[in-house]
């Protein structure tokens, strides 16, 4: 009778292949904590700035020449870190990229807290913008190479999403803490961060990349689960990878430089859209146009909108595609950009037409003295439009092509020059905001960013793919035969 059912057993296991996703949320998970502090430490003048004004330390309250360094040299340190993960991303891997991020995040944090000058509060915001910018040039390309296809869209703009929840949390922490203490808090995630990615497997891609071929095996199958049907997909990266190796020549052919100049153009445009100066001076802005809510409220409910919009996107990534949320992004901010150009243009504040640092101190007293004003309510409704249309679209879908887009043998180089290009275009905008506000009043921003969002709906129009669904190699692939994707999904 045992032979008998030994016989009756199937040889085979002939279950069909099941994918678990489980470990590799986890993995997303462990990376993106890292777009969270990168988000908190963005928008972090946005509280502090008027906090330092109205406080007594004399040697930390800054004038307009310093608001600008204070809030655009992290910028500037973003940059350098875009251009350091260029190296970092290929030399040591993109996990353990992130995991340096850590170092330069703590640190400058911890200069902040403890700041006795405007110096300190400098080098803390540009030793956080180099970890901003490391993790910027990484943490898309690690979860677009771990991702499955199926999942890739979702996944590939959950960096977007945590760096909307620090800013979030930065807004909200604002209101109850102390500036000193913001600084605090913020150590938090990058500590946890780096302790989960010590247990998380290095990217596939990365090992085939090394030769470490037993290594990527192991990695991939961690990451779909034991059941999975892992070497079909291992076997594919692995084909693409072996027969692509990278000569400085092969930057000249179209299949190359398309795609990487289309996403540094995509990364210049979405900075070019006003987003960070609209968001590191997102309570002065408010200040300045006399709105009749308290202003660090009014940054708070922005902030939230600002995740509502991103979880929206994220939950429509794999469904509408790429092109269509990034149309519907670029006509959202250029609605919303045109009206608080008219508003600021028709309406001057006069607190507006002074200084900035005399709208700061005012601005208290004009909200306590005068009548609520519904009219006031236009820029309120305007910042949240704005940030509602780049959470859709511009600022999730320029990371997640990036990571898409490029040629994967020097996706670690590309990426950090995308960063690179794309923080030093937000340091020069964050540096020149407030002074063209006080020279011209604020439509004049305003309005540059309104044509700006026009010239991004033509650029998508003419130039972005529409990657919904495809592989990296189906991609790739689209981009060397200068054709339509000519690998279908069975």
């Amino acid at each position: 009778m045992a032979d008998r059912s030994d016989e009756a057993t199937p040889l085979i296991n002939n279950s069909p292949p099941r994918i678990s996703h489980g470990k590799l949320y986890l993995a997303v998970f462990s990376a993106v904590l890292g777009n969270f502090n990168f988000g908190f430490a963005l928008v972090f003048p946005s509280p502090v700035i008027p906090q330092l004004k109205q406080g007594d330390d004399t040697r930390l309250q800054m004038n307009v020449h310093q608001i600008s360094w204070f809030g655009s040299i992290f910028t500037l340190g973003a940059a350098a870190g875009g251009l350091s993960a260029m190296f970092l991303n290929d030399r040591v891997g993109r996990k353990i990229s992130i995991m340096i991020s850590g170092l330069p995040s703590v640190l400058g944090l911890l200069v902040m807290g403890s700041a006795q000058n405007f110096w300190m509060l400098l080098w803390g915001r540009f030793l956080t913008g180099i970890a901003g910018g490391i993790t910027a040039g990484s943490i898309p390309v690690y979860v677009s190479e771990i991702s499955h296809p199926s999942v890739r869209g979702a996944l590939g703009s959950c960096p977007q999403i945590t760096a909307v929840f620090g800013s979030l949390a930065l807004y909200a922490f604002g209101l109850i803490l102390p500036w000193r203490w913001l600084a605090v808090a913020g150590e938090v995630p990058v500590v946890i961060m780096m302790l989960l990615l010590c247990c998380m497997p290095t990217s596939p891609r990365y090992h085939i990349m090394k030769g470490n071929r037993a290594k990527a095996v192991k990695s991939l199958e961690w990451l779909r689960g034991p059941n999975s049907d892992y070497m079909t997909e291992f076997n594919k990266i692995e084909r693409s990878i072996t027969t692509q190796g990278v000569q400085w020549s092969d930057l000249k052919t179209k299949s190359y430089y398309k795609p990487i100049l289309i996403s540094v153009v995509m990364r210049f445009l979405q900075q070019m859209t006003g987003i960070t100066p609209i968001l590191v001076y997102l309570e002065p802005i408010f200040h300045l146009t006399a709105i009749s809510l308290e202003p660090k409220y009014d940054a708070a409910l922005v902030g939230a909108v600002r995740l509502i919009s991103v979880a929206i996107a994220a939950s429509l990534m794999d469904k509408a595609g790429r092109k269509a949320l990034l149309f519907t992004s670029g006509f959202l901010i250029y609605i919303a950009m045109l009206s608080m150009t008219m508003y600021t243009h028709q309406t001057p504040c006069s607190q507006g037409n002074l200084t900035l640092t005399d709208g700061l101190n005012i601005s208290s007293e004009v909200q306590a003295g005068a009548a609520f004003d519904p009219k006031t309510l236009i820029p309120l409704i305007s910042a949240m439009v704005i940030i509602f249309g780049y959470a859709m679209g511009w600022g999730p879908i320029t990371w997640l092509l990036m990571s898409e887009i490029l040629p994967l043998g020097a996706r670690g180089v590309a990426s950090g020059l995308c960063v690179g290009v794309s923080w030093i275009t937000a340091f020069v905008l964050t540096q020149l905001f407030m002074h063209v506000v006080v020279a011209y009043g604020l439509y004049v921003p305003f309005l540059f960013f309104c044509v700006v969002s026009v010239v991004n709906i033509i650029f998508t129009a003419k130039c972005v793919p529409e990657t919904k669904g495809r592989t990296l190699e189906e991609i790739e692939n689209y981009f060397r035969t200068g054709r339509s994707f000519t690998i279908h999904d069975p």
